[in-house]
């Protein structure tokens, strides 16, 4: 069985080399030798082409990557995933905290998915692959793609923005009761808009904030950086705190709680919904979903 990656690349001003357009991409092939090793040993595609160190990038292009065959490994990952929703051409996992979707580490979501799924009897059949990504800390709904042109649609619904996530965290200290957030992140705009459904008195943190957020924009760690910049970081957040305001031990209160969409093969709504982690709950307990 053999994994499919894909990426569409976004417009550029000018045409670009493949070899210089598609040094990190793909998470194993994060240098320029290894882009070419990938390009000689044919298992880069663009549009359904074999590519070529002189395939130019202008936007707009399907690029693939062709993971190559492996042996047989005497050791597998053994590790048991909620599956909210699946069909013969996507899933949606329900992601555990610690631990990383993808990356070249063993144990991550991407390597247990074909233990954990049905594999696809469409023609165009691959290992499931993750559509986005959820951080190390942060759990909830995860979106995968089983057929090669499903994870191809998924990546175009992304970059159009035509997915809809909605999450919930809990947040440390008084708040306005909605709001957008346009902070750049990493010289990128991000935008993120907020509500807050409950708020608790706490002796610690002097309120605890029940929020519902929804990212305009993916940039990485987008969420973490927004709050914190607002004053108003998420509990249990290792790396975006306040000095004197850190929880530690329980994990990152940020949960991944529903998900929506056009199905890219029926064009049916999909909207999956996931109740909040039993420590929120713990702290708000009025708050069923």
């Amino acid at each position: 069985m053999q994994l499919k990656e894909t990426h569409i690349s976004k417009k550029n001003t000018s045409p670009v080399r493949l070899q210089e357009y598609g040094v990190g991409v793909f998470q194993q092939i994060s240098t320029k030798s290894a882009l070419k090793k990938a390009i000689k040993k044919n298992l880069l595609f663009v549009n359904g082409s074999i590519a070529t160190t002189a395939t130019l990038i202008t936007g707009g292009e399907v690029i693939e990557y062709h993971h190559p065959l492996e042996k047989e490994r005497n050791t597998r990952l053994l590790l048991k995933l909620e599956i909210v929703y699946e069909d013969d051409y996507l899933a949606v996992i329900n992601k555990p905290a610690g631990i990383l979707v993808s990356g070249n580490g063993f144990k991550t979501v991407a390597n247990a998915l074909a233990q954990n799924l049905k594999y696809s009897l469409a023609k165009d059949a691959v290992d499931p692959q993750p559509a986005h990504r959820l951080d190390y800390a942060t759990t909830g709904l995860l979106l995968v793609g089983k057929t090669s042109s499903v994870i191809t649609d998924l990546n175009r619904l992304f970059e159009h923005k035509n997915i809809s996530k909605t999450y919930y965290a809990i947040t440390i200290g008084a708040m306005n009761t909605s709001g957008t957030i346009d902070l750049d992140i990493d010289g990128k705009p991000a935008i993120s808009t907020f509500e807050v459904v409950e708020t608790v008195k706490s002796e610690r943190f002097t309120f605890l904030n029940l929020v519902r957020l929804n990212p305009q924009t993916g940039r990485r760690h987008q969420l973490r950086k927004h709050l914190l910049g607002i004053g108003n970081p998420i509990l249990g957040d290792a790396t975006y705190f306040l000095e004197g305001l850190q929880l530690k031990g329980k994990g990152l209160y940020l949960h991944a709680q529903s998900i929506e969409f056009n199905h890219p093969v029926t064009n049916e709504n999909l909207h999956v919904v996931l109740e909040l982690p039993k420590k929120f709950k713990k702290l708000f307990p009025k708050k069923d979903k």
